[in-house]
């Protein structure tokens, strides 16, 4: 009977470490120094832009814009439909796309934007806030393509109404009519 109570705390020691490698490296690894999401920030930031963060709506997006372009080996924005359409989901006011191929590693795309003004004017974004990087080789030329967006001016919170606090009862005030002592219509 030791070993199975043993045998059962080392698995769920097993499964509480896998769960949290599941669910926070994703978090830590868009702060790591290498991610592409710090990149960018670092550029931001050399510009006076505010950083951005990993976005799961985002990056999808991404992935999904550079398989499709992978799969049909061409690079063009709407392989998938208006940028419009397919960014609306993801609830920001603004954003932008950069699209690329070619290039092996992120940092060699990401040097190539920064050199392309209307790249450069996407990443610097200005409010952008959330980004979402990804990049599929192609199986028919092995090249690699990738993109890239990048939002901002999400929508505030809805504020709901505010609850009614409850009436305070306030000390009446004295009136006139309100004495000690009363002599003759004279209040003392």
């Amino acid at each position: 009977m030791g070993t199975t109570v043993i045998g059962r705390a080392t698995f769920m020691f097993r499964l509480v470490v896998l769960g949290f490698l599941f669910f926070c490296a994703p978090a830590f690894a868009q702060s790591s120094p290498g991610s592409p999401a710090a990149m960018i920030s670092d550029f931001r930031s050399k510009h006076g832009q505010g950083r951005v963060t990993l976005d799961a709506a985002l990056t999808t997006i991404a992935h999904e814009q550079a398989a499709a372009m992978a799969a049909k080996d061409q690079l063009d924005h709407d392989v998938l439909g208006r940028f419009n359409a397919r960014v609306g989901r993801a609830g920001a006011g603004r954003a932008a796309e950069n699209i690329a191929y070619g290039y092996d590693s992120f940092p060699k795309t990401l040097d190539q934007w920064i050199n392309s003004p209307g790249h450069r004017r996407n990443l610097l974004l200005h409010n952008a806030s959330r980004v979402g990087v990804a990049g599929v080789k192609s199986s028919a030329t092995g090249r690699t393509y990738w993109a890239m967006v990048i939002a901002g001016d999400y929508e505030a919170p809805k504020l709901t109404k505010p609850v009614k606090q409850a009436a305070v009862a306030k000390p009446k005030a004295q009136t006139k009519d309100a004495c000690r002592l009363k002599i003759l219509g004279i209040c003392l």
